[in-house]
């Protein structure tokens, strides 16, 4: 059979005829394109479409580009229209602001300005705002802000969002109040916003004021400003507030949204309520990783370790891929002690998967690692990431403060300001934190400024901070000036302004502020109840202390802990009630510990009972014998009642148990610049002129009649050795070279690390006289403020 007939000849022409497509069409793909290869290939289509110069299409598909991370491309499309118009514009400054590209975002917003006749309008400005709330830039964003009121945006709600998350990013949370507060009637996105911001910013109170405030306007919340109040609640463990979030939650129907429910999980887990919180995780029906995460957390903290552990190894048996949240719940932050050996297992796992780099994790790796005292593996696991969150810097220099490594704290901070990496509130307290301990007055200043520059006086947790410092630093007076202008205090507040009267021994003051707290309906803690002790302790206030310690049992229902059992010793003690101190131990409900007897034993000291001091020493030595300042100041009792065989068989037991006695040292700080001295200290390059200062003011003070106190000058807890006439004090040196290196009538501040001796007491009552001069020390007790010969303590300390 021959082969059929010929097919006929199609024309070429009529194989590349087609029906055009119109944009719709292509519209719809660019919609549904999910990878940049399908968009790509649609491209194509709409070039050969001869769609290429329509506005419309490169205006979705220039949007979709950015979507899908390819913003170069966007760009490059942008530039082949000859006329794009704001709207396209826009969809541009919005890539770059989501594709991590500000100064793309910036370098367009200028190009519309300068090489356009378009104008920027709220949309324009709300997404290059937002472009440099992650970059960081404050200077471009007070900038741009300023061109959103000259351009008559200042009061746009889109706007206004976008600068008061800007402001909150830079932790300006005075400037966000201020762009809010501008804004008629915010609506419910800026309230998030501020919500939100304000829990970034570790201001939980004012969170929490602003949602009450928004729900009493009558704003119509939504589940975002419940999820973000939750949080502030959660911090700040206020259990009934949360309940009434979660009423609100359940009246807006909004109860069992999967985020609302972690929010609440993580909320009763806060607040110690474990089988709340397990309960609601019950109630989600399949948790993801999120869920998951906030009942992990929520096991750690209260110190559930097992279960956290149980809930993590179950993930991973189910093939779930954790995150650096899961890590970061499951590392016992909140009860590190006894979890070493876990907090090492998860260390291995985290450098094993690679998620060590993750700055939250390492963040709380070296949290832990700080609060278990392994300052080495934290210091290393800082220096070694890569990437150093601002979270990161706070960590070590709050774990170097909290280990007594105040110098080094502070070196850090520095090094910080020298990356130019801005603090937050966190940065700032851990930061005060570490002057007041160090005594560092000129730098608490300076920090003082900083807060001013950076407005975080509004901040109570600073402001509470800055207190702290002051009254630590010996400026009582500003600390109260600063306690006084505060609009908002909370009970850690007026803890610290108590304690800064007990230190100052300013007891009266401390009983009013205490009266005052009490009539303002602020519920004392067991942190305030040993504070005011104290503060009456080193006032001689025995009568009132007594009854603020049956009022703290009785009327406010706190069971005793051993401070305050060793404040009332102490109470009783100074005033000399030795034997009425003795039966009051007798009677405590609990087994005395050594803060009790070492309480005893030091006022043993003062009053010279060495029977008693006998007793209290026995004790001691059994429940802390390595303490080797017990046996110190038992020796110098006796010592100072001349049995001089008893007092050199006490010390002939600390040489043969090769116990170390604490050196006394005195700082000083002249001119911002920190000085130490230690006894009988010959290595300052001043020594030559601080040695002759001393023999001067000591030529003057033996012509008014001070005589050199030999027998008490062992009157302390690991001070230094009875000293000849060539031994001298570190606090003697160091008021020597403050004579030197200020100005006549300039009031001298120091520090001793050790209890002032007698000697060393008088001698500056003396200095202070002869020389016209205030001097401020603090001693490991107690301030004490000479003037004119006299000392606030009146020679009760």
């Amino acid at each position: 059979m021959g082969p059929g007939p010929r097919p006929e000849r199609v024309p070429a022409k009529a194989i590349t005829t087609y029906a055009p497509r119109d944009r719709n069409f292509f519209l719809d793909l660019v919609k549904k394109a999910t990878i940049l290869s399908h968009l790509n290939q649609t491209h194509a289509q709409i070039i050969l479409n001869g769609l290429h110069n329509d506005l419309i299409t490169i205006t979705k598909l220039t949007h979709k580009h950015s979507d899908l991370k390819a913003i170069d491309q966007a760009s490059l499309l942008c530039s082949t229209l000859t006329k794009p118009d704001l709207f396209l514009y826009n969809v541009l400054v919005r890539g770059f602001s989501h594709n991590n590209s500000p100064l793309k975002a910036l370098s367009l917003y200028h190009h519309i300005r300068e090489n356009t006749t378009l104008k920027p309008d709220n949309f324009t400005y709300a997404f290059i705002i937002s472009a440099f709330s992650s970059f960081g830039s404050e200077k471009v964003g007070i900038v741009l802000h300023g061109h959103v009121i000259v351009d008559g945006y200042g009061s746009d709600l889109f706007v206004g969002s976008a600068l008061v998350d800007m402001y909150f990013s830079f932790s300006k949370v005075g400037h966000a109040y201020k762009v809010f507060e501008g804004i008629s009637e915010p609506d419910r996105v800026l309230w998030n916003t501020m919500i939100s911001g304000l829990v970034r910013n570790c201001c939980f109170e004012e969170s929490i004021l602003v949602f009450q405030d928004m729900v009493v306007r009558g704003v119509k919340f939504d589940s975002t400003a419940l999820a973000a109040v939750l949080p502030a609640v959660a911090e700040l463990q206020e259990l009934r507030v949360g309940m009434m979030v979660q009423c609100l939650a359940v009246k807006i129907g909004c109860h069992y949204h999967d985020y609302v429910l972690t929010g609440l999980i993580s909320f009763y887990a806060k607040c110690g309520e474990i089988s709340t919180a397990k309960l609601l995780f019950g109630q989600i029906g399949k948790p993801d990783l999120i869920s998951c995460n906030a009942m992990i957390a929520g096991f750690s903290c209260n110190n559930e370790t097992d279960s956290s552990v149980r809930l993590f190894k179950g993930l991973l048996v189910l093939g779930e891929k954790v995150n650096s949240s899961t890590i970061v719940g499951l590392v016992p932050v909140s009860s590190p002690f006894g979890h070493l050996d876990l907090t090492l297992s998860i260390h291995s796992f985290c450098l094993k998967s690679g998620i060590v780099l993750n700055p939250s994790v390492s963040t709380a790796l070296t949290t832990v690692y700080s609060r278990l005292n392994e300052i080495e593996s934290a210091t290393q696991l800082f220096y070694e990431s890569p990437e150093k969150s601002l979270a990161s810097w706070n960590a070590m220099i709050s774990g170097y403060a909290q280990n007594g490594q105040t110098e080094l704290a502070i070196s850090l901070f520095r090094e910080m300001q020298m990356f130019e990496i801005r603090p937050n509130p966190v940065t700032i307290t851990s930061i005060l934190s570490a002057c007041a301990q160090l005594g560092a007055l000129t730098l608490g200043k300076w920090v003082h400024d900083l807060i001013n520059q950076e407005s975080f006086e509004s901040n109570i947790y600073v402001a509470t901070a800055l207190i702290d410092m002051y009254a630590k630093c010996g400026s009582i007076c500003e600390a109260r000036r600063l306690f006084d202008i505060m609009p908002e205090k909370n009970v850690v507040t007026w803890n610290a302004m108590i304690s800064g009267y007990g230190l100052h021994g300013l007891g009266h003051e401390a009983l009013k502020l205490f009266t005052e707290m009490v009539n303002s309906r602020i519920a004392p803690t067991g942190v305030t109840f040993v504070s005011i002790l104290y503060a009456c302790s080193h006032a001689g206030l025995v009568r009132e202390g007594e009854e603020l310690f049956h009022s703290m049992v009785h009327d406010h229902g706190f069971e005793p802990l051993a401070e305050h059992y060793a404040c009332m010793v102490d109470l009783l003690g100074r005033a000399g009630k030795l034997q009425k101190a003795m039966k009051f131990i007798k009677g405590m409900p609990v087994e005395p510990g050594p803060a009790v007897w070492g309480t005893l034993l030091g006022a043993c000291m003062i009053h010279k009972d060495t029977n008693l001091a006998r007793l209290a020493s026995d004790k001691l030595f059994q429940l802390d014998p390595e303490n080797v300042g017990y046996y110190v100041l038992l020796s110098n009792i006796y010592s100072a009642d001349q049995n001089y065989p008893q007092a050199a068989s006490v010390r002939q037991v600390v040489k043969k148990r090769n116990l170390a006695k604490t050196p006394g040292c005195t700082l000083i700080e002249v001119h911002g610049s920190p000085h130490v001295f230690t006894s009988s200290d010959q290595s300052h390059p001043q020594a030559e002129a601080i040695y002759a200062m001393l023999e001067k003011v000591m030529e003057k003070m033996r012509g008014a009649g001070f005589q050199t106190e030999t027998m008490t000058a062992l009157h302390d807890v690991e001070e230094e050795e009875k000293e000849l006439m060539v031994k001298v004090h570190s606090e003697k040196l160091a008021i020597a070279f403050g004579l030197i290196n200020s100005k006549p009538g300039t009031e001298i501040r120091i520090i001793k690390n050790l209890r002032v001796c007698l000697d060393c007491h008088n001698f500056t009552k003396f200095v202070s006289k002869i020389t016209e001069r205030v001097i401020v020390v603090r001693d490991a007790n107690r301030f004490h403020h000479f003037k004119d010969g006299m000392c606030s303590c009146r020679d009760y300390w």
